[in-house]
């Protein structure tokens, strides 16, 4: 009960350590990675104990695992190797640690990914109609409404070009009707193109 709140501690302090000026960013999703890892070797350390025995099968063990496909979170290759690691503490009957480290690994997880911004989805938006002075704010308290983050990219007397990051799982039906009623002359025409998702 001390070495994994301790692990836990000691990992987030490095991995969120003080970055120097020059250096690359940090992906988020690496830091996250960073934090839930050394959980894990900690886990694994309470199962080895002194142990010859138990730290050749753990290393057997992880050998076994094979990735097929490309992971694209490196936080779902750390979790594989956590559910390994709670299977051998239950396998050697270290029941308590096993049920410990679970729920501590998963408030762990929980915690982490609460850091994380919730994903996007990146298209351009083509709005055909004739642009007045007080269309435009229309569209785009509309889009704001939406939590949509835009960016105007083209303006012309008939039309308007915006790329906007939206929440993913937001409805574009609702939205396109929305931006279409906007217009009272009711010529409008929405496109919206979709571009790569933003990790």
């Amino acid at each position: 009960m001390l070495a994994l709140p301790l692990a836990a501690i000691l990992g987030t302090a490095l991995a969120f350590r003080f970055r120097r000026s020059g250096t690359p960013p940090r992906n988020p999703a690496v830091i996250e990675t960073q934090i839930v890892l050394a959980v894990v070797g900690a886990v694994i350390m309470l199962i080895v104990g002194a142990s010859l025995a138990r730290a050749f099968g753990i290393a057997g063990a992880a050998s076994l695992i094979r990735y097929r496909s490309n992971i694209a979170d490196p936080k779902d290759a750390v979790v594989m190797l956590s559910a390994l690691t709670v299977g051998l503490a239950s396998g050697v009957g270290l029941y308590l640690l096993a049920l410990f480290a679970t729920v501590f690994l998963l408030l762990v997880l929980w915690f982490v990914e609460a850091l994380q911004a919730d994903p996007l989805n990146v298209f351009v938006l083509k709005i055909q109609t004739k642009v007045s002075d007080s269309l435009r704010p229309k569209i785009e308290r509309l889009l704001i409404r939406n939590e949509a983050v835009f960016e105007l990219r083209g303006s012309s007397e008939d039309s308007l070009t915006y790329e906007v990051k939206l929440p993913v799982g937001k409805h574009l039906g609702r939205l396109s009707t929305a931006l279409m009623a906007a217009d009272a002359g009711g010529n409008t025409a929405v496109e919206w193109t979709d571009k790569k998702t933003k990790k």
